[in-house]
């Protein structure tokens, strides 16, 4: 079995995947935390590993950057591969009072893009979370001391020279992550039928033009890494 896009064989992909955009981050994933992780496709270099996390199959792979990337992966997982719980696991912009390293949990997704519209009649969408994982979060990050803070995010398609007045837009309506692939995700899952959630560290403030380093970015991926985890272990 195989996609334009996936080269995996049949029953290498597990039912559940992590999803950080760059393949990189998905092999730091793997080592880092799958027992006996196995690559199982590099198409197009975009990395996937399988492995296992406290007994339980799991994949991680990269979607790439944007809605339209992360939506041609999630959808060939879920239609090809039988996949029926995607986690995005990555950073986003900070804005109004979040912090640096804050967690969020994203429980719904904004966006400038048509991608949502063009698959419900031009109408808007509420792009959420899938209740369970989304509980399922909070649960455990409690469980495991980690703070995190449930939020609404917009997915952008643009990364340089967005809509002048977004961040004023955002910040009225209590929006306080942007990034570029949650409310694609979520869309498709709703129309898929499959559970999604995207786990996001805040690694640039927009107000305050604050970045993590390098170090710090590593440090907020593993912490937003094994929360994903563990909420897929515990579902």
């Amino acid at each position: 079995m195989s996609t334009p896009h996936i080269e995996a064989a049949v029953g290498a992909i597990a039912d559940t995947v992590l999803l950080p955009g760059d393949p990189l981050r998905a092999r730091f994933i793997a080592q880092e935390f799958l027992d006996a992780p196995e690559q199982v496709t590099a198409r197009r270099n975009m990395l996937g590993f399988t492995g296992r996390w406290q007994g339980r199959a799991i994949t991680v792979m990269g979607g790439g950057m944007g809605i339209a990337s992360t939506a041609i992966y999630a959808t060939e997982l879920a239609r090809v591969y039988g996949v029926r719980r995607m986690i995005r696991v990555g950073t986003c912009g900070g804005l109004g009072e979040v912090a640096l390293g804050d967690i969020l949990l994203a429980q719904s997704g904004s966006t400038d893009s048509r991608f949502n519209r063009m698959q419900f009649g031009d109408h808007d969408l509420a792009a959420c979370a899938d209740f369970t994982l989304l509980r399922g979060a909070v649960d455990v990050a409690a469980a495991l001391e980690v703070e995190t803070r449930v939020a609404h995010v917009f997915s952008t398609d643009c990364f340089y020279d967005g809509a002048p007045g977004l961040h004023e837009h955002l910040r009225r309506h209590r929006i306080c992550g942007i990034e570029m692939e949650t409310a694609g995700l979520y869309g498709l899952a709703m129309r898929e039928g499959v559970q999604a959630l995207a786990i996001l560290a805040v690694s640039d403030h927009l107000d305050r033009h604050e970045q993590m380093s390098a170090a710090e970015r590593e440090r907020g991926l593993a912490q937003v890494a094994r929360l994903a985890l563990t909420v897929c272990a515990s579902n």
